[in-house]
């Protein structure tokens, strides 16, 4: 069975999201399902970011981790800091990573495993598609729950034209194609719902996007065909632009800091 993580700090938010309340109906809740961020995301660019192992053990018994950045990388992944920082959370993201590569029917296992009280999914806030027939198993445990919403970022757009565009749309079933990967090309192409980081509001001003701060562009099927930005957000390299924009923000919007610890979206 996978293991599906519960709401973090932002996607609690969509419970007092009005738009979104009757996927939650009889106290269904929030989940998502996540992956090894970097090593699940083979379009990444500009945000990969990989846990490593060092080969070191802790004393706790766990490996050593250190953040490995990707030769173009702009911003760091903040799921992949989240990994470094806790063991655990590494080694539940592998588990679901491995036994979904493993698995005969991605599609089943997706389903069996997905909480009774299940009623929106955000698929992934830590991965990506990681080939074709992982997205197509997703797309098929959305059609056979239609009352369930499931809700993605993605940069594996070859596989969203290749398959989700090959199939009817679903109203429970929503992509958001997320700059800053390999294929950026194919949003203008095909005409793909997008966001990007920005690493101010003056920013997403100026390219006339509003901010999503709570996932609700993202999740609310009558927004899937809008376009809009994220804040730059989790632990950034010392120096770069990007660690520069995310002290400008002094926790603006949904990057607020308590106590020194930044909230993970």
């Amino acid at each position: 069975m996978l293991k599906f993580s519960e709401a973090n700090a932002k996607t609690k938010k969509l419970y007092k999201v009005e738009a979104l309340s009757e996927w939650l109906t009889n106290k269904r809740k929030i989940y998502s399902l996540d992956l090894l961020s970097g090593y699940s995301c083979p379009y990444a660019n500009e945000c990969l970011s990989k846990a490593t192992p060092t080969g070191e053990i802790s004393a706790a018994g766990n490996p050593r981790l250190k953040i490995v950045d990707g030769k173009n990388t702009k911003f760091r992944c903040f799921s992949a800091s989240q990994e470094v920082k806790n063991p655990n959370v590494y080694k539940s993201r592998k588990y679901n990573y491995d036994m979904l590569r493993q698995s005969k029917n991605m599609d089943l296992l997706l389903m069996d495993s997905m909480p009774k009280d299940t009623g929106i999914v955000r698929i992934h806030v830590a991965g990506d598609f990681f080939n074709a027939e992982y997205m197509w198993a997703w797309w098929l445990a959305a059609s056979e729950n239609p009352d369930k919403l499931f809700y993605a970022y993605t940069k594996s757009l070859r596989y969203w034209i290749d398959v989700v565009n090959e199939m009817p749309i679903l109203d429970n079933f929503i992509l958001t194609a997320s700059y800053g990967g390999r294929n950026d090309h194919m949003i203008d192409e095909h005409n793909l719902r997008s966001t990007k980081v920005v690493f101010s509001e003056a920013e997403a001003e100026k390219l006339g996007l509003e901010i999503d701060h709570d996932d609700s562009h993202a999740a609310r099927p009558s927004m899937r065909d809008q376009d809009f930005a994220l804040l730059i957000h989790g632990t950034q390299p010392k120096g770069t632009e990007a660690a520069k924009a995310l002290k400008e923000l002094k926790g603006k919007g949904s990057y607020s800091r308590k106590k020194n610890k930044e909230v993970a979206i």
